[in-house]
């Protein structure tokens, strides 16, 4: 039977389940087919037949089953959102800072990986539904920090704090320089500008700046600890 007429119930909204065999297959191959596009193409550039043509799947099933092209791309980040993706764990809180900093880099300097995340995040400038995809892909990347700031506590490099540490925007902090650089004023980044963001991102952690939002307005008390 074709995946055109394959019977199947009406499709949830992207990242609304968590499907296996053959439906992750044709997810998978949707998936490398709307990257394929976006480096090809730019979002502008992209079509439904684009998709079609190059991931074997009819562009029937292709709007019956996402809709349209900011379904296919909202579904694009939501699969990718279900990585085993990690937050680094060097065995201390400058390490890893420097490993997360420098993933940026690599993710958006390697010819392999570079053209396509670029034209993910130019999308979201052109689509709202790829805004929220996109919003929800690096709030799930940020949630998984939590326990590299919980090791820092442990290890004493960072104070605990009565209303905690907010890890992502510690992660946020130590990364968005380097999105600043990459896609705003355009400017070359490398491992220097890497570990320099890093490195100010730990400073201000430990200077207890990393309070979640809507706690009280204190920031730490005593003299931070030099990290290990």
């Amino acid at each position: 039977m074709s995946e055109e007429n394959a019977p199947e119930a009406p499709a949830p909204s992207p990242g609304t389940r968590r499907p296996g065999g053959r439906t992750a297959r044709t997810r998978a191959a949707v998936r490398d087919a709307v990257l394929a596009g976006l480096t090809e193409h730019g979002y502008p550039g992209l079509t439904v037949e684009y998709v079609a043509e190059h991931s074997g799947v009819h562009k029937t099933t292709l709007y019956r089953r996402w809709g349209d092209l900011e379904g296919l791309l909202a579904d694009t980040l939501d699969l990718a959102g279900e990585d085993t993706w990690t937050p680094p764990d060097t065995g201390s809180l400058a390490g890893d800072l420097r490993t997360l900093a420098r993933e940026v880099v690599d993710a958006f300097t390697d010819p392999v990986t570079a053209a396509s995340g670029s034209a993910i995040i130019a999308a979201a400038f052109q689509s709202q539904r790829a805004a929220d995809a996109l919003h929800a892909y690096y709030a799930e990347r940020f949630r998984r920090c939590e326990p590299m700031v919980q090791r820092a506590v442990e290890r004493g490099e960072l104070l605990a704090q009565e209303d905690g540490i907010d890890a992502g925007a510690l992660a946020r902090a130590a990364c968005a320089p380097l999105f600043l650089r990459l896609f705003i004023t355009r400017e070359p980044v490398d491992t220097h500008t890497a570990d320099q963001s890093a490195a100010a991102a730990l400073a201000a952690a430990q200077a207890g700046v990393f309070t979640p939002a809507g706690a009280g307005s204190g920031t730490g008390t005593g003299a931070p600890t030099p990290p290990k």
